[in-house]
């Protein structure tokens, strides 16, 4: 009889595990892909979040973490932003939905207002608008992008410098703090 009660409550624990574990993938607050030169390259001037119009096997292989956003960059074209370049492959069991283009080109949903305030920022300012991430937010597919303005050389020697040195400090005060 004892024995039976612990398989029950054992049972009710791997129960209770798997559904909080498909409420989080239900909620799928999880980055999918970074653009880790991004903020090397560039210097950020503003960010912003927007969502992606993708197909359904593009969804599903997102969920997987298969994505990459290295060379990608949104510009507007007829009034609507879209990104480029952005490779997104095809899921490996997407039978019914047909295969897609890996690279195809993917509108972004953003208010007018926004788009409008962006467009002409990095028209006179000769900005570029990059992707920073990709992401799902409650279920959603997000993808923060950032308007930017090109590095040179030289400036991404001084950022470099200046980050190493800020981190310097902070582990000498952290020491300080440590040895106190």
């Amino acid at each position: 009889m004892r024995h039976y009660a612990v398989v029950v409550a054992r049972a009710k624990q791997i129960k209770e595990r798997r559904a909080k574990k498909r409420d989080d993938a239900a909620k799928g607050d999880h980055v999918v892909a970074t653009n880790r030169r991004a903020r090397h390259d560039y210097e950020i001037l503003e960010t912003l979040e927007c969502g992606i119009v993708l197909v359904g096997s593009e969804v599903k292989s997102l969920r997987e973490g298969r994505a990459q956003i290295a060379e990608s960059y949104a510009r507007v074209d007829d009034d609507e932003l879209w990104l480029f370049q952005a490779h997104i492959p095809p899921w490996a069991y997407a039978v019914g939905f047909g295969s897609h283009d890996p690279d195809r080109k993917r509108k972004l949903l953003v208010h007018r207002r926004e788009l409008d305030e962006w467009k002409r920022e990095a028209a006179t300012q000769s900005l570029t608008i990059i992707p920073l991430q990709l992401y799902f937010k409650d279920g959603r597919a997000k993808v923060e992008l950032a308007l930017a303005r090109g590095r040179k050389q030289q400036d991404r020697r001084q950022a470099l410098a200046k980050r190493d040195a800020e981190r310097d400090m902070a582990r000498a005060v952290r020491n300080l703090e440590k040895h106190s």
